[in-house]
């Protein structure tokens, strides 16, 4: 994520964590507040490091920062972030809830709409 855009999300609201091994980063997750929500946003774990703990301690991270329900988004095609947050408790919602949810507490296209589908956690 170039500079820029990473202070830009910072000054949205959103709060990163992240995970050292080596003297490196290895994982990501960020956590925004919005309205009676938290969003899951920018979850990444470097290639070499997934499979090893990384998402699922940062993810139990951000459960315990949160006070409400946690929604993520992601892409329809990335069936391997769906099976990770479904064997985490978290459960698809309806294509209806899908896109109330997308245009309420995100700020995407409707093209993003159609490609996405959101998962949640109460």
């Amino acid at each position: 994520m170039p500079r820029e855009e990473l202070l830009s999300e910072m000054r949205a609201g959103v709060k990163f964590f992240s995970i050292w091994r080596d003297g490196r980063v290895v994982g990501v997750m960020g956590l925004q507040h919005v309205a009676d929500v938290a969003l899951i946003r920018h979850a990444y774990t470097v290639s070499s490091q997934q499979h090893t703990g990384v998402g699922t301690l940062l993810l139990e991270h951000l459960k315990r920062q949160a006070d409400r329900p946690l929604l993520v988004g992601t892409w329809k095609a990335a069936d391997w972030a769906v099976r990770f947050y479904a064997r985490r408790g978290f459960r698809l919602v309806s294509e209806e809830e899908k896109e109330r949810l997308l245009r309420r507490y995100w700020t995407i296209s409707d093209r993003q709409i159609a490609e996405s589908v959101v998962l949640t956690l109460f």
